[in-house]
């Protein structure tokens, strides 16, 4: 199957490493211009100068946290300028933050849902009246497995990313009569700069590859996901080939998770 965005815009958080850069890539590839959001500005420029180099489409890189109503409302300003406005949007800022939940502050969880739910709120609002006048629009929710199929001391990612399936389905329910399609993506196992922060700081003098190993094998399929694959179904969903499937939250984990 050929996807084709030709003459759509994508906006994609959080879009200058890992699943970010890769979802704008294969947007990218497809023909579709991006915008692509992140906070730190010079892995940015890199990251979407990679991008123009691959694609048909136009490209605007804007330094912005999302977390700051004024900064979101300068980013879609800016993609108004530049192609008239959002067809895609892509909310994939944030991190895994975890604890014991003895040591969970409101700070803390403030912080998380502010970037994991709040932001996406926020974005979500900006671009939904283009989408609704044009009938047509696609909002795509990056969440984890984890919201689904909990693990312990994992308080506060696992509440943000269960918000933000809440989120995605009522979503979809409100905007369906509108052709705005919302769906989530969990997030299982994958290779990113996570896991390669991760074998950085585990001080290990295994390789990445081998640092991987046991994690692998915990995987129904023998092996961790790579960033590409789990663009591919994000551009899916982002095109007319998906105009049948709203409300959902699709786990691409390889079959780790056990709950669907």
């Amino acid at each position: 199957m050929q996807i084709d965005l030709t003459g759509r815009t994508a906006l994609v958080t959080g879009a200058s490493r890992g699943l970010g850069a890769a979802m704008a890539q294969e947007f990218a590839r497809s023909g579709a211009n991006l915008v692509m959001l992140a906070r730190t500005e010079d892995v940015l420029r890199s990251a979407a100068e990679n991008v123009d180099s691959q694609g048909a489409g136009g490209v605007l890189a804007v330094p912005c946290d999302v977390t700051d109503a004024a900064a979101v409302g300068a980013a879609l300003e800016a993609a108004a300028q530049r192609f008239g406005g959002i067809d895609i949007l892509v909310n994939n800022a944030g991190s895994g933050v975890r604890m014991p939940f003895q040591h969970l502050t409101p700070d803390v969880l403030t912080r998380d849902l502010d970037l994991k739910v709040f932001a996406a709120v926020r974005l979500a609002q900006g671009v939904l009246p283009r989408m609704k006048e044009q009938r047509w629009g696609r909002i795509i929710n990056v969440v984890s497995i984890n919201a689904k199929s909990l693990e312990a001391a994992s308080t506060p990612t696992t509440l943000s990313r269960a918000a933000g399936i809440a989120l995605t389905k009522s979503m979809s329910r409100e905007y369906g009569p509108w052709n705005v399609l919302v769906n989530a993506l969990c997030v299982g196992k994958i290779k990113s700069g996570q896991w390669e922060r991760r074998h950085k700081a585990s001080g290990s003098n295994l390789s990445y590859e081998e640092f991987l190993e046991p994690i692998a094998k915990t995987i129904p399929l023998g092996r961790m996901g790579e960033a590409e694959e789990f663009a591919r179904v994000a551009c899916f969903l982002a095109s007319d080939a998906a105009s049948y499937v709203t409300g959902t939250a699709i786990n691409v984990d390889g079959g780790l998770s056990p709950a669907t």
